[in-house]
């Protein structure tokens, strides 16, 4: 399977003041088709500026990441655009759900913006429907479902499109243990059966070990590319 994102010495700078901080230094690695892949490290360690930089939610001081092969730097904004929202599915520790919408209209929310016709959704809606959990619950809104269900219909959203690479940062950070372990259970199979390829963020070993490889990102720079999942040995 062919790489759909690669990043080749990848720097991200920010100015404070009179000062640069260096968040991201020098890193390079790349991410095949169908690959479920933990980004960890502690806070303030560069991993969600990463992902951000992954998704073009941001922009690199220097170096170079194609998605699917195509430079994210010689895109346009427009194109930039519409890669987010056809190639990339976006799922946040926070749902960001519109709490007047329902669960149905939450998810097709995308498609809406896209100036799409929902009719043409339908069936891919009533499958994600139920890989989420969701089919007799899509008609209810956010306040009536817990946690997990909402985080449920962000990913649900984010799969809505059809994107081939699912971005996830820290999906579980705001969920107890139990819906956590379902939540990372739901990216499991969804990796497996609809052979997403998915790159989650996260502080703890236990959610990473989902994942079937770690990138350890320390002070910005990732530590000897990958870690042993479960002892965190460098391999």
């Amino acid at each position: 399977m062919g790489a759909v994102i690669e990043v080749e010495h990848l720097w991200k700078t920010f100015q404070l003041g009179n000062q640069e901080v260096e968040i991201i230094k020098d890193i390079s690695f790349q991410i095949n088709q169908g690959e479920f892949v933990s980004i960890m490290g502690p806070s303030g360690s560069g991993k969600s500026t990463l992902l951000y930089l992954l998704g073009s939610l941001d922009k690199p001081t220097k170096g170079s990441i194609k998605v699917n092969g195509m430079e994210i730097s010689m895109m346009h904004d427009k194109q930039q655009s519409i890669m987010r929202r056809k190639d990339i599915g976006f799922v946040f520790q926070f749902y960001n759900l519109i709490p007047n919408l329902n669960v149905k209209e939450n998810i097709m929310l995308p498609v809406l913006l896209d100036g799409k016709k929902l009719s043409a959704y339908k069936k891919n809606l009533d499958e994600i429907l139920e890989i989420v959990g969701l089919t007799e619950r899509k008609n209810h809104l956010p306040r009536e479902l817990s946690g997990g269900q909402q985080q449920r219909v962000a990913i649900a959203r984010a799969l809505i499109n059809e994107p081939n690479i699912i971005l996830a940062d820290e999906p579980i950070g705001n969920l107890d243990s139990k819906s956590g372990n379902e939540i990372m259970k739901l990216f499991q199979r969804i990796n497996k059966e609809k052979g997403k390829t998915i790159i989650q963020v996260t502080h703890s070993l236990e959610s990473a070990n989902y994942g079937q490889r770690i990138l350890y990102v320390k002070d910005g720079s990732i530590q000897n590319k990958e870690v042993n999942k479960e002892s965190l040995n460098v391999i």
